[in-house]
């Protein structure tokens, strides 16, 4: 079991996300948090006394916000705005997404400026530690005055309706599962319906989980192209360090100061130095700017970092509780700022994952491979080697260019035209988590492959290299004769998503950039 991560006035981290989200992490609120929480309320009991009509207290919503609610039908409004935005449709939300978001709305209603009592948070938090994860739907969010739907999933299991799976994963009716757990259902009041559903959690919680698969996937897409220079008997000349000074992005040093590390002490390379001199000159811009590309990409992936940290240290609700007390409505609900940064992830993905895909594709063809069989097949035309490998990696790349389109500047007006203009930063999200998937796969297949290329040489790889085929060689044998490839592919795959390619390397290289 992890460490119990305290949520309060102050920020949560990215690794705080990920552990509630991914790893079953509990949570506990800050006796602050609920000072805090207690302080606002009164503040909304005091308006909800009184005659003027406030947003989300006593009006309607939306293009409703006109509609003055009386005393006697407030709980209804807030239960009829929460049934009726529950409103998603499609397959099933991924349950570490769907934690993210719980956690991140609740981060926000323990800030103190939503207005809720301090019983609604610490019944979210019961469901959070209770393992219970209310089924949200994969279509219902444009992303703008909050993620609507995919909240209001979570918000309607608050309120003891809908279904939720269970820590093993059994779907049952939150009717039955909260007092299963001895969590007593919320009746809301005044203001808390809006407040558990005006927020970009979704996206963000997305953001923070690629953000730290992406992270890994940085130093892999290194490893890889460590692994391919060294297979094709390249050069690494190109990657010295003065030579990264000349044009000094951060990202670039990073990326080739790990590709030199990775292949540092190669006898392959140390007895092809001569022949490449006096053949080949330079190589191919795949393997010659890679760290020009994977220095962008870590680059964007910085930027990323930047704004999901003032997202995490953000109170997203409209109306919000001014620190003086006023209630008052505002726009920070959008979600462009989120949007945009899922849309340039997606981008750089894509561009790193073609970029892997062209270095595999190098070791294929006989005119390019620098003396190695067709395809690296053991007896070619009988065997196939790794000829559809690089279909498999093609089709994914071709995918993630299809997902690098940008859905950030797709805005589709709603709510009779008062919500004109939406970010669409759920949709972001859920592309960038198929490009998160195709990027770890295609590199997969780029090691697979320059694995088996170095061990079809004559002479020792680095000894970081040698980790990683020999951490591959656990689970996938060495060249040989064609067989089912699918397995292996899948096999490489999970060292990569897991990190064990990342964590053999460093046993050699100590810690990557």
């Amino acid at each position: 079991m992890t460490d119990t991560i305290t949520i309060g006035i102050g920020a949560l981290s990215i690794d705080d996300v990920v552990n509630v989200a991914r790893h079953g992490a509990p949570v506990e609120i800050s006796p602050d948090s609920l000072a805090a929480m207690e302080a606002t309320r009164a503040h909304i009991d005091s308006l909800a006394e009184g005659p003027d009509p406030v947003y989300g207290v006593s009006t309607g919503f939306g293009a409703l916000a006109r509609k003055h609610i009386p005393q006697d039908k407030r709980t209804e409004l807030q239960r009829s705005l929460i049934r009726s935005h529950a409103a998603g449709s499609g397959p099933e939300v991924e349950r570490e997404v769907i934690r993210a978001l719980m956690l991140l709305r609740l981060s926000t209603l323990c800030t103190g400026r939503t207005g809720v009592r301090p019983l609604v948070a610490t019944t979210y938090a019961a469901m959070l530690n209770a393992g219970l994860t209310p089924v949200v739907h994969e279509y219902g969010s444009l992303g703008c005055s909050g993620d609507l739907a995919p909240l209001s999933h979570c918000a309607l299991a608050l309120m003891g309706e809908g279904q939720v799976r269970d820590s093993e994963g059994m779907l049952i009716d939150a009717a039955v599962a909260l007092p299963a757990h001895h969590i007593a259902p919320v009746v809301l009041q005044e203001k808390e319906g809006l407040a558990l559903i005006n927020g970009t959690d979704g996206m963000l919680g997305m953001l923070c989980l690629a953000i730290h698969d992406l992270d890994r996937l940085a130093r892999t897409a290194d490893v890889a192209a460590a692994m391919t220079v060294e297979g094709l008997e390249g050069t690494l000349t190109v990657f010295a360090p003065d030579l990264q000074e000349l044009r000094p992005h951060p990202g670039q040093a990073a990326s080739a100061a790990n590709i030199l590390a990775v292949a540092q002490g190669s006898e392959i390379l140390d007895r092809a130095a001569e022949r490449f001199a006096k053949h080949h000159v330079q190589d191919a811009y795949s393997l010659r700017c890679a760290p020009q590309v994977a220095g962008g990409f870590r680059d964007t992936l910085d930027h990323a970092r930047r704004v999901a940290g003032v997202e995490l240290s953000s109170a997203i609700d409209n109306p919000v509780v001014a620190l003086d007390g006023r209630v008052t409505s505002n726009g920070n609900f959008h979600g462009a700022p989120v949007g945009y940064v899922l849309d340039f992830l997606a981008i750089v993905s894509a561009d790193l994952a073609s970029i892997s895909e062209r270095r595999t594709d190098r070791f294929l063809d006989a005119a390019r491979n620098r003396g190695l069989t067709p395809f690296l097949a053991f007896d070619p035309g009988v065997d196939s080697g790794h000829m559809i490998a690089q279909y498999t990696q093609a089709g994914i790349v071709s995918e993630m260019k299809r997902l690098a389109a940008p859905a950030s500047v797709d805005s589709i007006p709603s709510s009779a035209m008062q919500e004109d203009h939406v970010s669409m930063g759920w949709s972001a999200a859920r592309k960038l988590r198929r490009s998160v998937d195709g990027l770890a796969r295609v590199l997969a297949v780029e090691i697979l492959t320059a694995a088996r290329a170095i061990d079809m040489r004559d002479h020792r790889p680095a000894p970081a290299t040698a980790a990683v085929i020999t951490k591959l060689r656990e689970t996938v044998p060495g060249p040989g004769p064609d067989r089912f490839l699918a397995p292996e592919i899948e096999h490489a795959t999970q060292l990569v998503v897991s990190g064990d390619v990342v964590a053999v390397v460093e046993t050699e290289t100590g810690a990557l950039r």
